[in-house]
C-alpha cells in the first residue's frame, strides 16, 4: 500500500515494476481519500507486448466505474510528481501513465483489464507463427506419414 504524500516508497514500488518487468499490483490512498485505489502497475514495455497480441480493446464497461473518470485521487489535469517519476491520469479509460525523465515506464490499469490483457495476448501469440516459422511447419507436416501408417 503506497500513501500519499509520496516517500520514496512510490519511486521503489514502480522501480520494481519496471525493473522485473511484470505487473505489480499495488494500493494508492490519494490524498483526502479514507480508500485505497487498488491498481496493477505494468511496465510499458510489458503493456506494448500485450496490446500487440491482443485481439481487442478491453471492454470499457467492464473495467468498473471506481477506475473510470469519476475516481477519486488527484485532479486530471495536474500529474503528480513521485521521486524521479511523474503520474498522469487519463480521463479516458482509468489508466495512469507513469513517466520517468519524459518517457512512459509504466501504467496503472485495472486489475481485471491487466489479467484480460494478459490472456488474451498469451492465447493469441500462442497461436501465431511468423511465415518463415509457418512455412517450415507445413513442409514438416507434408513429410509425416498419414495417421495409422508407419
Amino acid at each position: 500500500m503506497v500513501s500519499y504524500p509520496i516517500d520514496d516508497e512510490v519511486e521503489r514500488v514502480l522501480g520494481l515494476a519496471e525493473a522485473v518487468g511484470e505487473p505489480v499490483t499495488v494500493t494508492f490512498v490519494w490524498e483526502g481519500s479514507d480508500k485505497g485505489e487498488r491498481s496493477a502497475l505494468v511496465p510499458a514495455a510489458t503493456l506494448a507486448l500485450w496490446e500487440h497480441w491482443a485481439p481487442t480493446v478491453y471492454p470499457a464497461s467492464d473495467a468498473g466505474e471506481e477506475h473510470g473518470a469519476a475516481a477519486e485521487g488527484p485532479e486530471l489535469a495536474h500529474p503528480v510528481a513521485y521521486g524521479a517519476f511523474t503520474l498522469f491520469r487519463r480521463r479516458a479509460g482509468g489508466r495512469t501513465a507513469v513517466a520517468r525523465d519524459g518517457v512512459v515506464v509504466a501504467e496503472l490499469l485495472n486489475p481485471e483489464e491487466a489479467h484480460w490483457l494478459q490472456e488474451k495476448a498469451r492465447n493469441v501469440r500462442q497461436g501465431f507463427m511468423d511465415p518463415k516459422q509457418k512455412a517450415a511447419f507445413e513442409e514438416f507436416l507434408a513429410r509425416q506419414a498419414p495417421v495409422g501408417e508407419q
